[in-house]
């Protein structure tokens, strides 16, 4: 092909879903062109998570709109409680109570001004979310949309990467800087690298284990009829006949059910499923099924590398996660946030050769922490008794419900779990300037602010309201941040003119609340475009060229 006809770009992204999507607006944030290879032409209306954590919704909030994503949740007063029964109209076996949208936000406008969730955890279908996300790719200049193409052939000639893709009629060659990876579980970057996932395949469990079915259907009178006394987020069924997991979609039709499937991978026919489905409510409401698919469950899977040369993995691509404890999706999210600065600090000319490895020495141990959180709650699950008698008006039939209970009160993490959401830490990072002092514990329950270094940067209010341009994140530059700290008067020359020796795009921010310095530990801290501390001091480093050039991988 005549090098005329081969289209130059910085980046080049295999896969147009949420983290290919949120890659590609990153890059953008920082002023860097990219493409997007995705077969399909649209995003994928079917449903899938509905959980957007903490620190994915910090990242929207980063891109100027993460009060457009709240505004797709299900109703803003229904609480996202969490139900079991025998059926649905059958016993109730316990409710893990989960605050409505509207009482999330009630909180934050009340919080104190050392809070650490200015932007609580979200429930909304991912297929809604998406759908904002394509519409936001679409309106950037600076992403160019190859929808309804394929990826299929790559090749890394270590000064670039050659991407080549189709949408069965055209083929077009590019010519990118760096290609990420983020075209799923069964990744062509990821095979044509012949990079191999390790850890578990699967777990076989009664409840979310092995073969299982997600259906997606509408039922139209579901709300009216059974669940009218019962409004929540997510409904279970315990019974040794139709376990199921139903979580609401929308305001009051639609729904998302998985099941047990068939050992042998078959589809079941749209029959079965409202047989199913009805046997799990307890009665014959109406159902219609929009489409269903096999998954498997119980996987913990991580690509044995996220980078090679000039390709990196990112998303589904690098990591395969069990649904419990919504965490693959915001992993995903996480990797995008992490690979963008790098890769536009590479393509800008003042990111360091050891940057780019630099992203799978942080992000590979942080996606093997949380397929083993999920993994773990999948467990925990698994110990959900269902004795025969559960269903029975009987002593014995008491005793059983009472056992489920007691398991269900035990069970909360699944949906909370804010030290995986905010704990992650790149602790050992070679890009990271480490003071000597001991991080908090890893704790997937808790989490604890800390300024050492290699952790997300505390969280404070620097308004006096609680809206947007308030926040401390709200004010961080789009490079490197340097904070001053508790009205320090340290003397920041000689960092900011190291910075600008390495064309590093630095930003100095006072920050003089007494309790944001108490939150650091130190009178100064340097934040990385991501918003994670790479350095602290209570004064200039006497080499700052040296510091400067270690955090951006030059070192």
């Amino acid at each position: 092909m005549p090098a005329s006809d081969v289209k130059q770009i910085p980046v080049a992204i295999a896969g147009g879903g949420p983290v290919g999507m949120m890659l590609a607006l990153f890059l953008d944030h920082y002023g860097v062109r990219s493409v997007i290879f995705n077969p399909e032409l649209e995003v994928r209306r079917h449903p899938k998570g509905s959980t957007h954590n903490s620190r994915t919704m910090e990242h929207h909030r980063r891109l100027g709109f993460a009060q457009q994503i709240r505004d797709l949740c299900l109703p803003i007063n229904r609480p996202m409680d969490i139900s079991y029964f025998t059926r649905l109209n059958g016993w109730p076996l316990g409710r893990i109570r989960q605050p409505s949208e509207a009482e999330k936000r009630r909180v934050v406008a009340e919080s104190a001004a050392t809070d650490q969730v200015p932007e609580p955890l979200l429930r909304a279908n991912q297929m809604y979310i998406e759908m904002f996300l394509l519409d936001q790719v679409r309106a950037r200049p600076n992403i160019t949309m190859r929808y309804g193409w394929q990826v299929d052939k790559v090749d890394d000639d270590a000064e670039s990467v050659t991407v080549e893709a189709t949408d069965g009629k055209s083929r077009e060659t590019w010519r990118a800087q760096y290609l990420a990876g983020a075209d799923g579980g069964r990744s062509f970057v990821r095979r044509s690298l012949a990079l191999r996932y390790s850890g578990f395949g699967t777990l076989d469990t009664p409840h979310y284990g092995g073969r299982m079915n997600a259906t997606y259907l509408r039922a139209p009178t579901f709300y009216r009829d059974i669940l009218v006394h019962q409004h929540g987020w997510q409904y279970w069924t315990i019974n040794p006949d139709a376990r199921a997991t139903i979580i609401s979609l929308n305001r009051d039709d639609e729904f998302l059910v998985f099941s047990k499937g068939d050992d042998t991978g078959r589809v079941p026919t749209d029959a079965e499923m409202v047989s199913h489905m009805q046997r799990a409510v307890g009665a014959a409401i109406p159902i219609h099924v929009i489409g269903h698919w096999p998954w498997t469950a119980g996987v913990a899977l991580v690509a044995d590398r996220f980078v090679a040369g000039r390709v990196a993995l990112a998303g589904d691509a690098a990591h395969l996660f069990t649904p419990t404890g919504g965490f693959g999706m915001n992993t995903g999210i996480d990797d995008a946030s992490n690979l963008a600065w790098k890769l536009a600090a590479l393509v800008q000319g003042w990111g360091g050769a050891g940057l780019l490895q630099s992203y799978e020495t942080e992000r590979r141990p942080i996606a093997q922490r949380n397929t083993i959180a999920a993994r773990e709650l999948n467990k925990h699950l698994a110990g959900m008794p269902v004795h025969a008698a559960i269903e029975e008006d009987s002593p014995a039939g008491e005793a059983a419900r009472r056992e489920v209970s007691a398991h269900v009160a035990t069970m909360g993490e699944e949906f909370a779990s804010v030290g995986v959401q905010l704990g992650s830490r790149y602790d050992g990072s070679p890009i990271i300037v480490s003071d000597g002092a001991a991080p908090p514990s890893d704790d997937f329950v808790r989490y604890t602010p800390s300024g050492v270094p290699g952790g997300r940067a505390p969280h404070y209010w620097l308004g006096t309201g609680r809206g947007y341009g308030d926040s401390l994140y709200d004010r961080l530059g789009r490079g490197f941040t340097l904070l001053r700290l508790g009205g320090s008067a340290a003397d920041t020359g000689a960092i900011e003119g190291a910075a600008r020796k390495l064309k590093v795009p630095l930003t100095v921010l006072d920050v003089p609340g007494g309790d944001a310095r108490d939150l650091y530990g130190c009178d100064l801290a340097l934040i990385r475009p991501d918003q994670y501390i790479a350095w602290r001091g209570d004064a200039p480093p006497t080499d700052p060229d040296r510091m400067i050039a270690r955090v951006v991988g030059a070192g």
